[in-house]
């Protein structure tokens, strides 16, 4: 069978698409051919996204998505499919950490967490599901997890369980929804430069971490693309329930 990873005749969902991860995200499955739904909390913060898709030729809208409202969520999907039809593919993307010791983290800390790495992804996949149910069409829907979700490290406790849980998540929905030819899968990324972390990856903190990297280096943002585009696409047909992990071996490397 020809592995196929074009896009072409499938519109994409991404949450969290004001962000450097989810930006980059919904570039990649515009190029690949698939319209775009770009989310976040505030509408007005996707317009240099929404221009860079435009810029590409691909159709795309831009709809306000807060994951802590079920009512947001449901309304979202109502509009991303109104303007651009069945959406056959969601990335599980918006995320948030508190970076606090342990005995630091307050109770507020772990709730807020929480509700968006984990209730927040748990609402739009499930309403993801729901739609991909009713059109028939199938789908895939990759929940952007991440190596401390398997691993952990210091000072990030309600973040790692948040992804944690978010992985299991992914297992049990990728079980219950194969029937209806609904893909789930996590990409677990390991740790990708971005704007925001760039000057803490050139401090010495940042360095000492590189230096536990097998590969001994981060990774950038397109080296995330050829993960997502095969659980995205038809490339990926008979993969669900997996956690693909990104991240130069790290989990395989000393803690």
């Amino acid at each position: 069978m020809t592995m196929n990873v074009t896009l072409t005749g499938h519109s994409a969902l991404v949450t969290g698409a004001n962000g450097s991860l989810g930006r980059h995200f919904a570039l990649t499955l515009a190029k690949a051919g698939a319209n775009v739904a770009i989310t976040a909390r505030r509408a007005d913060s996707l317009a240099p996204v929404q221009a860079s898709l435009a810029a590409l030729g691909t159709r795309v809208t831009s709809i306000a998505l807060d994951v802590t409202d079920p009512a947001s969520v449901h309304d979202a999907f109502d509009a991303a499919s109104a303007a651009l039809g069945p959406i056959t593919i969601v990335v599980n993307n918006a995320g948030i950490a508190i970076t606090k010791p342990l005995l630091d983290h307050t109770e507020d800390d772990w709730r807020q967490v929480i509700d968006v790495n984990l209730n927040g992804a748990w609402r739009v996949a499930q309403t993801a599901a729901r739609h991909m149910v009713a059109h028939g069409r199938g789908g895939s829907i990759v929940n952007v997890a991440s190596i401390l979700g398997v691993r952990v490290a210091a000072q990030v406790p309600s973040y790692a369980a948040s992804k944690a849980a978010l992985i299991q998540l992914t297992k049990a929905m990728a079980l219950e929804l194969a029937r209806h030819r609904i893909r789930v899968n996590a990409l677990a990324p390991g740790y990708v430069e971005t704007g925001m972390n760039r000057d803490f990856f050139a401090s010495d903190a940042g360095q000492a971490l590189i230096k536990r990297i097998p590969q001994r280096r981060i990774g950038m943002p397109e080296e995330l693309d050829g993960a997502l585009l095969l659980l995205a696409s038809d490339a990926g047909s008979y993969i669900t329930g997996s956690v693909l992990a990104v991240d130069g071996g790290h989990l395989v490397g000393s803690l």
